[in-house]
């Protein structure tokens, strides 16, 4: 089994692959009555000024209590959270949690967290909206699109 290396990308852009904890096996549909939301879309916004600050997208989820939504096909992109609504990242999963109180999307098997200077893929992940942070476990790959030195401004 490969595991990942400490490797700090940025303060910046928030992103930290590193060994997390492990997130709960995603298992769509356990111990729920009635069938997915399908085409699901949740959108966020910040508590002060009322902006776009994320929209969760899943061809399926899965409500599990009040504090856990199990998505199909999970796709959050991240805005500025002003007036420009800018986005600055894109994480795409084929299964994940959500977990609405805390902000926060978990998963075991691959993620692709996508920003304009970089992209990282791998598995076993934790994404923290609120922190600006994702921790990933497994089979870390980061590509740079642009010069090292320009990223850890």
């Amino acid at each position: 089994m490969k595991r990942s290396l400490l490797f700090l990308v940025s303060v910046a852009a928030g992103v930290v692959c590193a060994q997390s904890p492990a997130p709960a096996s995603v298992t769509p549909g356990d111990g729920i009555a009635g069938p997915p939301a399908r085409n699901w879309v949740l959108p966020l916004f910040t508590d002060s000024e009322g902006y776009r600050a994320m929209t969760l997208r899943g061809s399926e989820a899965h409500a599990v209590g009040a504090d856990r939504i199990d998505i199909i096909d999970l796709n959050i992109t991240a805005f500025s959270g002003d007036v420009a609504a800018r986005v600055e990242t894109l994480l795409l999963s084929p299964t994940a949690h959500f977990y609405p109180n805390e902000k926060r999307a978990a998963g075991e098997k691959s993620v692709r967290f996508i920003r304009d200077e970089m992209e990282i893929t791998g598995e076993r992940w934790n994404f923290h909206q609120v922190e600006k942070r994702v921790l990933i476990d497994q089979n870390v790959r980061v590509v740079l699109h642009a010069p090292l030195h320009a990223i850890l401004k």
